[in-house]
């Protein structure tokens, strides 16, 4: 009866790396997956206090989908620091702009805890907008987010 609960410690971690094709899939489906991934949740040794999480590399994050209207109607708020400087941006242009990756960056740090283990997780993320990345040398493995669940992409797509 004298067991224990186990507890990983940052050595015995292994962090892979995976690679997700952001092709069709729906944005906040594929973030909660690579939120789930960059914190270690979906291993074994799970442990709430250590970086037990992998590397995700997300390609063609340009081609990501949404549900509804939300390209025309959700926004990105911030401030600018001086008074009367509160901006927004639609989803629609910043998917089409110069950056769209940022909008997979934003759903899944959202999605991050916001403290000193976040932030170190969070770095575990690569998103690029177009097909090549400069992560062939880890050798990632392909996480195929559509096959795990028919709502992960959009339909029609």
């Amino acid at each position: 009866m004298n067991k224990k609960t186990y507890s990983a410690k940052p050595s015995e971690v292994v962090a892979k790396w995976y690679i997700v094709d952001a092709n069709g899939l729906v944005l906040g489906r594929l973030a909660a997956i690579a939120a789930t991934y960059l914190r270690g949740k979906h291993k074994a040794i799970y442990t709430p206090h250590i970086d037990c999480g992998d590397h995700i590399v997300v390609i063609n994050a340009e081609k990501i989908a949404t549900t509804g209207a939300k390209l025309e109607q959700k926004k990105f708020f911030w401030h600018t620091g001086y008074a009367g400087g509160i901006k927004e941006r639609v989803w629609g242009a910043i998917l089409g702009g110069k950056h769209p990756e940022r909008l997979v960056i934003k759903a899944v740090e959202r999605m991050i805890s916001r403290n000193l283990l976040g932030r170190a997780q969070m770095k575990k993320l690569h998103v690029y907008s177009g097909s090549s990345h400069p992560h062939a040398a880890q050798k990632p493995e392909t996480l195929d987010v559509a096959k795990m669940n028919p709502k992960n992409t959009k339909r029609g797509a």
